[in-house]
């Protein structure tokens, strides 16, 4: 059951029952020995185990709001849940006022019948690469779980969930990469939307720019299902699975700057093999310089968009309770107020050229391909310094960054070889062609694991 469309099939034909799914969650997540009480800030287990059961008796009365109730999932800890606090990762608003309302997102999701087992830990207020949070404790990555290797963040726990079985798919947040660069640490798959397409509403914010609400599962068909339930469209019948692209003729662009650059040695040899993989198939790999990224310096200048938002959002609370903050979090906060505002008004036409550019260098392209992470998951203790935390964190987010400042679509595919690191390959996508990319991240998929 490591995937919604078996598992949706299951209960279909009555070899399961959402209770039997939920209860096999809960078990994990308490599992001694597990990673279960650092993945998750609060579990819904009393919630969950209700909810299941009233799909259960949907289900036999022909009533089953979707062909996907009954499905276990996580939320990350800044989506609004009614009657709790949305503390984002955060002991500063541990003590909120409840939400009023569930967030747009939790709401739809839990119209199609999918259960949440849960609140997920995460970077406090969803502001790094790496995902330690000094509050709650870091969730291990499922490589190397001996050396201690980071998660990734900022979505930390959800892929934690999904990868060790607490969950069978994931809700994340996703500014700078914070779906894809933890999918890539844990395993897992991770997809980042065109950030319009799917309500941010109810979501604690990072950058209202740049922040976007995405899924982690197992499959780009999970991926792609809870996409379309949060983006308040249909899945594909009968079980979600996108028709994937035939790759034989598609050109897929690959950087020759910024993107392909000092890559760990697992990440080059993961990331070659795919490439040939993927040419032994029929696409044609066009390699490019996309000066488009040549002004990623300009659009990141003094923290950028998320450093300015984030400021402005927190400026009050720092005030009052920034002591209480994780001082990582709140040194680049605080950045955001160095900008003036013709700082920022700088920043949105920098943005601008920069997509403008890079709509006319791919406009020959089926998708651009690159490593979603340069990097392996680092140890805990490579972090321990500030300057290594930095440095380390940049790297994390160097190329998943590129996405949100595009305004585009991302998925991101495990592509290691079985007892390998884990190893991400992010296929990029036009903005607002995310139905596209699906189909075409679908059939790169297929490849990979041939």
């Amino acid at each position: 059951m490591r995937t919604i469309q078996t598992a949706a099939a299951a209960l279909a034909a009555g070899e399961t029952t959402a209770r039997a799914l939920v209860e096999t969650c809960l078990e994990r997540i308490a599992a001694p020995g597990g990673q279960g009480a650092l993945t998750f800030v609060r579990v819904h287990a009393e919630p969950a185990r209700a909810m299941a059961t009233a799909i259960d008796a949907l289900r036999r009365a022909g009533r089953a709001p979707s062909p996907f109730a009954g499905i276990p999932i996580s939320l990350k800890d800044l989506f609004d849940i009614e009657g709790e606090p949305t503390p984002a990762g955060s002991r500063v608003l541990a003590d909120a006022a409840p939400a009023s309302c569930h967030a747009p997102v939790v709401a739809r999701l839990l119209a199609a019948g999918m259960i949440p087992v849960g609140r997920t830990n995460m970077a406090e207020f969803a502001y790094s690469g790496l995902g330690p949070n000094p509050h709650f404790g870091t969730p291990l990555s499922p490589w190397d779980r001996a050396g201690r290797r980071v998660p990734g963040g900022s979505s930390s726990g959800a892929a934690v969930s999904v990868a060790d079985g607490m969950a069978i798919g994931a809700i994340g947040t996703d500014t700078g990469g914070s779906c894809r660069i933890p999918a890539a640490f844990c395993g897992v798959t991770g997809a980042k939307p065109t950030a319009r397409r799917i309500p941010r509403e109810g979501a604690l914010p990072l950058s209202t720019t740049l922040d976007s609400i995405g899924p982690l599962a197992n499959s780009v068909a999970c991926c792609a299902i809870l996409d379309a339930v949060m983006a308040g469209e249909t899945p594909a019948a009968p079980v979600g699975l996108p028709v994937a692209l035939p790759l034989a003729g598609l050109r897929l662009g690959l950087p020759e700057t910024v993107a392909c650059e000092a890559l760990d040695a697992d990440v080059a040899r993961a990331f070659e093999r795919a490439l040939h993989r993927l040419e032994a198939a029929g696409a044609r790999i066009v390699r490019r310089r996309f000066t488009a990224f040549d002004l990623i310096g300009e659009v990141t200048a003094k923290g950028g968009f998320s450093a300015a938002e984030s400021f402005a959002w927190h400026r009050d609370l720092l005030a009052r309770a920034g002591a209480g903050y994780d001082p990582r979090v709140r040194v680049r906060i605080e950045r955001g107020g160095e900008q003036s505002a013709a700082d920022y008004l700088g920043l949105i036409a920098a943005r601008a050229r920069m997509i403008a550019r890079m709509d006319a260098e791919t406009a020959d392209l089926d998708a651009v391909v690159m490593p979603t992470v340069p990097i392996v998951p680092p140890r805990l203790d490579e972090l321990a310094e500030d300057e290594a935390y930095y440095r380390i964190n940049m790297q994390s987010l160097r190329n998943t960054s590129i996405v949100n400042l595009l305004d585009r679509c991302a998925v991101s595919l495990p592509c290691q070889a079985p007892d390998e690191p884990p190893v991400g390959f992010m296929v990029i996508g036009e903005t607002m062609g995310d139905a596209r990319l699906f189909r075409l991240a679908a059939a790169i998929e297929a490849a990979l694991r041939t």
